[in-house]
């Protein structure tokens, strides 16, 4: 086995190893022997674990971003998120081990980016799409990353809940998201508000916290010394007894 075959091989055990018990509940001897080496073998290619784990999750990072990256390349604003969602979800179907190592998130002593910075990554990738929409229909398009970052997120946490139900099937799943998603784009408020409900939820929040904030800004005036009243002195007449 040449020196590139032994590193694909040590990097599909860790990957799988990585998926199915964490950084912490991996170890180099297991990766080790089930390659059939010797630690020192890893240690030559990877420097110790963490270095093994960051390529895996640089690896399947790259992977997720091109595809979805790829996807938005061609077609009308509503075809690009379908690609969008339907990269994705292939990816998380094609690749559960990968997606199921970052999102257990990465290790800090890894030294790679977490699953939301990824997320954060692909929504930048779905802004200007966004935006370009946004500005057409006469919508502040500043407002464009903030809505990518909800689009995102539904997605990746749809993909979360079917990556173990398995059902329904995968373009059923992505014609519903972009369902939820487009309609409800294309029947955006330019100016949306809470319900009167909400609204006054939200009020009574404020009141709250003002409240709280000049509560603690309010100075603490120390209690004033009380004067001990002396003991009552009898004359000996009014109070006796006879």
């Amino acid at each position: 086995m040449t020196g590139a075959e032994r590193r694909e091989q040590l990097l599909g055990i860790g990957r799988r190893l990585f998926a199915e018990r964490g950084f912490d509940g991996t170890s180099i001897e297991e990766i080790a022997a089930q390659a059939g080496v010797s630690k020192p073998v890893v240690y030559e290619h990877f420097g110790g674990k963490e270095g093994l784990y960051a390529v895996v999750v640089d690896r399947e990072m790259q992977r997720l971003l091109s595809m979805v990256t790829a996807s938005l390349s061609d077609g009308h604003y509503r075809q690009k998120l379908e690609g969008a969602a339907m990269a994705l979800l292939e990816y998380i179907e094609e690749s559960a081990d990968g997606f199921r190592i970052l999102v257990r998130d990465s290790h800090a002593a890894s030294g790679t980016g977490t699953f939301a910075s990824l997320l954060s990554d692909i929504a930048s990738e779905v802004e200007h799409i966004l935006g370009a929409e946004f500005k057409a229909r006469g919508f502040d398009p500043k407002l464009a990353p903030m809505y990518a970052q909800m689009l995102v997120g539904m997605v990746a946490l749809t993909g979360q809940w079917w990556l173990d139900a398995r059902k329904p099937k995968l373009d059923e799943v992505a014609a519903h998201l972009v369902n939820l998603a487009w309609n409800g784009l294309s029947g955006l408020d330019a100016k949306p508000r809470l319900t009167a409900q909400g609204d006054q939820r939200r009020q009574r929040k404020e009141k709250e916290s003002r409240g709280r904030a000049a509560a603690r800004r309010a100075p603490v005036v120390p209690a004033l010394p009380t004067t001990p009243v002396p003991p009552a002195v009898s004359n000996g007449s009014a109070d006796s007894v006879h």
